[in-house]
């Protein structure tokens, strides 16, 4: 893999066409293995000397934010400086001359963005439903299994077994079993061909790592921010909700408050953070686990405009659906306010609603226009009235960074009755985790409790 790797660069200082294959914008560990491994596969059984190049479909920047991804290269031995990103290949200039052809993995809908390179497309290999208005007119593989790595591993195993080396094994094992939940039959992810494959790759490395090993290592890599700076750990699971210009930053941050409220600075980083971004607010939801093993969640509320913090903590303390219980902490800036939160159960999914609430008590108490800052002139108790006005109305205009369209519904599986990727494959991240977790920790102290009973 590495030389192949190499192999690559250096065919990009070479003006002839290539075969670009690429992952989806998420770049999550999954797209980034597929890419390399599909790329891989095409290169060693191509006769044609045509050239196969991987491109992770991030900045070279952003590969950070990815815990799990930068531990796995290294686990595996394969030097982050081969790897080809996004913002290191002019894929438009490439189209336009004639020297383009894009093969699709682990995503089949190009952005917006890129809707020029459309005609480049090839081929689509794909995990994910088919969105029939906007799949692109070429050969498309689709199969709902709970991994792209998965339909990878097929395809070599089935096309060129031979080629096959244990590098490559292990990327594919561990995207496959971090994509299916370690293959947890309670989670429902895994299919029976993610199972299969997983055992044939077992079943050829017998020395690949095992899978509780690999799936823990990985899932605690994903939480890992030790290396990162404020504005990585910010920008790693962030959402945005805006509205008439004013927007607001929500990010999860895998820490203590305490202990993020004593980095080195932070007050310059979250102003430098909301001035380069355009956020009139941010908001950082601190999730980990205490030494008991129970969920803590924290609330920082940073905003250099008084009426707009003062509006947003409003909304936040007087929440009764859901009721956040919130205990002011002390905080460190007149422009940044912390919470202790009593109601675990409630997490950034449920907080988003009551943010786009503030924003709407906001502007009717206000009457401010759009894009006009603010620092003075509206009281506490002219706020409160407009709080208890907004009720728990929501406003529309709730985003994911707005860069993932929309997935259809999962059809029915007419081989097995309630199945359950029925509903479509879910999404895990590293907070939808950190709930399952929150949950099973939950009952298990009530079991307790009403065994010591």
């Amino acid at each position: 893999m590495e030389d192949y790797l190499q192999g690559c660069r250096v065919a990009l200082q070479e003006s002839r066409p290539i075969h670009v294959v690429l992952g989806n914008e998420a770049c999550d560990l999954d797209s980034m293995v597929s890419a390399l491994a599909l790329a891989f596969y095409l290169a060693k059984t191509t006769e044609a000397e045509e050239v196969f190049v991987p491109v992770l479909n991030i900045k070279r920047s952003e590969l950070p934010l990815r815990g799990d991804n930068v531990f796995f290269l290294q686990k595996t031995h394969i030097p982050e400086s081969l790897l080809i990103f996004r913002d290191e290949i002019d894929l438009h200039a490439l189209q336009q001359a004639g020297q383009l052809t894009l093969i699709l993995v682990d995503h089949h809908v190009l952005p917006k963005s890129d809707a020029a390179l459309e005609e480049a497309v090839a081929e689509v290999l794909d995990h994910r439903p088919i969105d029939q208005k906007h799949c692109p007119p070429c050969h498309v593989s689709v199969e709902l299994v709970g991994s792209c790595a998965t339909l990878v591993a097929e395809r070599i195993l089935q096309g060129a077994p031979e080629i096959l080396d244990r590098q490559t094994a292990a990327l594919l094992h561990g995207a496959i079993i971090l994509d299916c939940v370690n293959m947890d039959p309670k989670i429902g992810k895994a299919t029976l061909k993610d199972n299969q494959y997983v055992e044939n790759l077992e079943a050829l490395f017998p020395n690949l790592p095992k899978r509780n090993d690999i799936f823990d290592s990985l899932q605690k890599a994903k939480f890992d921010v030790s290396g990162l700076t404020t504005e990585q750990m910010l920008r790693k699971d962030q959402k945005t909700i805006s509205r008439q210009g004013t927007k607001v930053a929500i990010s999860a941050i895998y820490m203590d408050l305490e202990a993020f409220l004593q980095r080195s600075g932070l007050i310059a980083d979250l102003h430098a953070f909301c001035q380069a971004h355009s956020y009139d607010a941010l908001v950082a939801m601190t999730i980990f686990f205490n030494t008991c093993n129970e969920p803590v969640r924290q609330l920082a509320v940073f905003c250099p405009h008084t009426a707009l913090r003062v509006t947003v903590c409003g909304v936040l303390e007087r929440s009764h659906s859901p009721s956040l219980k919130l205990t002011p902490a002390p905080s460190i800036h007149p422009n940044l306010q912390t919470y202790l939160q009593g109601n675990t159960q409630v997490s950034r999914k449920k907080l988003l609603p009551l943010l786009q609430e503030a924003l709407s008590a906001y502007f009717d108490s206000t009457n401010i226009p759009s894009g006009q800052p603010e620092t003075e002139g509206v009281s506490r108790e002219q706020v409160d009235k407009e709080l208890d006005r907004a009720g728990n109305s929501l406003i529309p205009g709730l985003s994911q960074d707005e860069e993932e369209p929309p997935l259809p519904p999962t059809p029915m599986n007419s081989l097995v009755d309630e199945c359950p990727l029925d509903q479509g494959l879910p999404k895990f991240s590293a907070e939808v985790i950190f709930e399952k977790c929150s949950q099973i920790s939950l009952s298990e102290s009530t079991t307790a409790s009403r065994s010591k009973k």
